[in-house]
This record gives C-alpha cells, structure tokens and sequence, in this order.
C-alpha cells in the first residue's frame, strides 16, 4: 500500500543576486534545517547553471538542487512555504524556486 506523499525540490543559490558568493556554511545550514526538521534530505553538490530575466536585466546563476519526499500534508506545505520565505530573504533573492509534486514511494 502507497501513502501519498510530496517531493520538494529547493534551488539554493550559490551566489546573491549582486553576485558575491554565498558562503559554503550558509548553504549547509540551509540544508540542515530541512534534515533537523524532516529527517532527511538529499542534495546535489555540484552546480546546476540557469539563466532568468528580471527587469531587463539577465541574471547567471550557479545552484544547488536539494531534495525532500516527505508525506503530502498541509503542514508540510506549510513549513516548506515559511522555508522559502526565510531562506529568500538570508539569501537576498529577487525568488527562490520550490517545486512540489506527488510521488509514489514503491
């Protein structure tokens, strides 16, 4: 039997936005928030690249892709609504994408 559950996919930026790097240590708590508070968390180190247009101007980026499956509640939802808000600000972001989607867990 399947329970329902939500993966969440966190792009953590490897640098602010005027292009200073974000330091190793402020990446690896963002991390550890996610573990100390789901159990788990999985990432991927090296760096993802993208582009992204705002006002006219393009932005080069360098991210790290953190992943977590976790049940498909609203609580969760929630905590991961409250993460992107702070992390967005710490890490002096115009966004912070977060992708959701269901999953099955075989």
């Amino acid at each position: 039997m399947t329970k329902r559950r939500r993966r969440f996919e966190v792009l953590l930026p490897h640098q602010y936005n005027d292009g200073r790097p974000v330091p190793e240590k402020l990446l690896g708590k963002a991390y550890r928030e996610i573990l100390d508070h789901f159990g788990a968390v999985t990432y991927e180190p090296q760096k993802i690249k993208g582009m992204w247009r705002h006002q006219g101007r393009v932005y080069h980026e360098k991210f790290s892709k953190v992943v977590v499956d976790v049940a498909d509640t609203v609580r969760n939802r929630r905590w991961i609504g409250e993460y992107k808000s702070r992390w967005k600000e710490i890490l002096q972001q115009i966004e912070l994408w977060v992708v959701s989607y269901r999953i099955e867990i075989e």
